[in-house]
């Protein structure tokens, strides 16, 4: 969602400038980043279920582990439309002064700071799961 959101105000810019695509680009895949800590979730999930018969868990551990995974999709979601967002608004400042690029991604690199703590969290949560 929020890729989408930056990349179409980064269409409207490059469409006037297809110069500043390089800058616009960047902006655009910021918010991207939830997708990949979601994948990390995922893995560590998937390692901590190797070797188990998943339809022997019992549902208590199985709560536990989706209340875990919690944290990273939620806040990424929730971060990555916001970052998507911002980002949006920084293509106004490639759009007008390029050379800026780097305050337009310090906006979107501050929100990027909740997506990774949602990520530890899911870490930390599932670190303190023994399922078997």
């Amino acid at each position: 969602i929020g890729c989408g959101i930056v990349g179409r105000a980064a269409a409207g810019v490059t469409i006037e400038d297809p110069g500043k695509f390089g800058r616009l680009f960047i902006l655009q895949a910021l918010p991207g980043t939830q997708g990949f800590y979601g994948l990390v979730g995922l893995f560590l999930t998937l390692q901590k279920l190797i070797g188990i018969d998943v339809t022997k868990i019992p549902i208590e551990q199985g709560l536990q582990v989706l209340f875990a995974c919690l944290p990273v999709g939620i806040v990424g979601l929730i971060s990555g439309i916001h970052q998507g967002l911002v980002c949006a608004s920084g293509c106004s400042i490639v759009a007008k002064r390029p050379e800026e690029v780097g305050k337009a991604m310090i906006y979107g690199v501050m929100i990027e700071t909740y997506a990774i703590l949602g990520l530890v969290s899911t870490v930390l949560l599932l670190g303190r799961i023994t399922l078997g």
